[in-house]
């Protein structure tokens, strides 16, 4: 038995499943995420991401591999996986309140209309819906209908959320409020959260680790990075962490320079697509913790390899 809370073991996906004349779209995909632990997913567009969230959600289904979650095997959709889609996936004809209190009626049946209500007020509060319990979809502004989302997915307590880019349709202003709600939530409850984002700044404000894809067909988890930062950071101070630059740059530079191309890119020939490597260029090399090991990654052929970057915890 995995000793991880989640363990994805050797995913692959082939469109049509099975046709053989066709490549991949992803191969042995492999990581864990601990408990309580947020995971950020990061690539380019058609390397499988949103694929593999619904495969972890158990609305598709893998080529080959497994899911393990809590020392059980995944097999299809489950109250246990709470998902946040990109485009809301309210009930139009039902107000905010009773969007919310439909998701927990089906997770708890036996509960009184009183506490199915009680529960669902509390999430909206959460969100800061409390003042449009009563409103329709068609009332809410995009940042609001996408807080009712989370307020639902929360509200049912699953063992682990899925959100799928959930703020890329939003304004930064309101995007920046949500993420801000979002990381105390998260914070409060301990929920383990796989997140999709193509945003390197969304991925360092709120994720522990950061799962780099190379590009597809056949990609794989290049890199895992994990973000060494106070976990209490929060938009208004995550940039004056001298780690923060470091992290950035990093993820920049792998999604310009070290995505495609085998030689650059950590998933090419002699990786080991089982233990991606895990690495923290958050800590700088000259000043690395005594017992840190450095992992070099080519970053230009007429240029030398640039070690601070990529400074790695045996």
């Amino acid at each position: 038995m995995s000793p991880h809370y989640v363990a994805i073991e050797g995913l692959t996906k082939v469109y049509p499943a099975g046709d053989s004349g066709n490549p991949p779209v992803f191969e042995d995909i492999h990581f864990h995420i601990g408990k309580g632990e947020f995971v950020c997913i990061v690539g380019h567009s058609g390397c499988g991401k949103t694929t593999i969230l619904n495969i972890l959600a158990g609305l598709e289904r893998a080529t080959a591999g497994v899911v393990i979650m809590d020392g059980t095997e995944l097999s299809g959709p489950s109250l246990d996986r709470g998902v946040v889609f990109q485009d809301h996936a309210l009930m139009p004809w039902l107000t905010v309140r009773k969007n919310v209190c439909f998701a927990v009626k089906s997770r708890w049946p036996q509960w009184s209309a009183e506490k199915i209500d009680a529960h669902s007020r509390q999430y909206l509060d959460m969100v800061g819906l409390g003042k449009a319990l009563e409103k329709r979809p068609a009332e809410l502004s995009g940042g609001m209908k996408q807080r009712v989302g989370i307020a639902r997915a929360f509200a049912i307590q699953p063992k682990m959320l899925l959100l799928d880019e959930p703020f890329g349709a939003l304004d930064a202003l309101t995007r920046g409020n949500i993420q801000d709600e979002l990381l105390k939530i998260v914070q409060a409850t301990h929920q383990t959260v796989f997140m999709i984002t193509h945003d390197v700044d969304e991925a360092i404000l709120l994720a522990d680790k950061i799962l780099l894809m190379s590009k597809g067909p056949n990609a794989r988890i290049a890199e895992i990075v994990e973000v060494t930062m106070r976990r209490d950071r929060s938009r208004a101070n995550v940039h004056h962490d001298p780690q923060y630059y470091r992290i950035r740059n990093h993820l920049l530079d792998f999604l310009v320079n070290r995505c495609q191309a085998p030689w650059q890119c950590a998933s090419g020939p002699g990786h080991d697509t089982r233990k991606p490597p895990v690495v923290r260029p958050g800590i700088d090399f000259e000043t690395a913790p005594a017992g840190a090991t450095v992992l070099q990654l080519p970053v230009d052929r007429d240029k030398p390899p640039r070690p601070w970057m990529h400074a790695v915890n045996n």
